[in-house]
């Protein structure tokens, strides 16, 4: 029985298969960042494949997620290299069909219209489940550096500011995080302080 795989597709118009990075943009939720992995050195196509396949990357609701954390055979940091080598494509959510299986598929603007019902909001919002999403107007700066993707036109690459501005969102948010955890594990198991009787007999 074929094992089910998040986050790969193939576009609507060409068949070509894509790694999908981001399912919505940020102001733009009807544009997705894709990869195209037959357009990959083998090193990375295979690199990125495995990843895909481990459990953290299935758990995880964005493959950028995960990429921002992981690193190429060369050690180049997988969403950097991606970004700077251009490999980031910017193409309509409906020209994505996901394939979880080989038998199975879903156009990626319906995937986003279920995913947003399943959680109450609207599919503009969708962003604001990516760790590290950063505020709305900051990110369509930054993805709007990249020209929508027609079959087989450059994509433009994100500057350093652009990236250093998206990596210090994701740095805050995932501060904020563990911050809120913290404060839901006091409130469900609130840490014993030490009183003066225990200090004294310990001393």
């Amino acid at each position: 029985m074929a094992k089910e795989i998040k986050h790969v597709g193939k576009m609507v118009n060409t068949g070509e298969k894509v790694a999908v990075v981001f399912r919505t943009v940020p102001g733009e939720s009807d544009k997705a960042l894709v990869i195209q992995t037959a357009q990959l050195s083998d090193d990375y196509h295979d690199s990125l494949m495995a990843m895909i396949e481990t459990d953290q990357a299935q758990q995880t609701n964005e493959l950028g997620e995960i990429m921002f954390t992981r690193t190429f055979p060369d050690g180049r940091p997988m969403l950097r290299a991606m970004e700077a080598d251009g490999r980031l494509r910017k193409v309509d959510t409906s020209n994505v069909k996901m394939t979880p299986l080989p038998t199975s598929e879903i156009v990626l603007s319906d995937l986003n219209a279920m995913i947003a019902e399943q959680r109450g909001v609207a599919v503009d919002d969708l962003y604001t489940f990516v760790s590290g999403a950063p505020k709305k107007g900051d990110q369509v700066e930054t993805v709007a550096t990249a020209e929508p993707v027609t079959e087989n036109a450059p994509a433009g690459v994100l500057t350093d500011a652009d990236l250093a501005k998206s990596y210090r969102s994701q740095a805050d948010a995932m501060y904020k995080e563990a911050a809120r955890l913290r404060r839901e594990a006091d409130e469900l198991d609130p840490p014993k302080k030490k009183t003066s009787s225990k200090v004294e007999a310990t001393a």
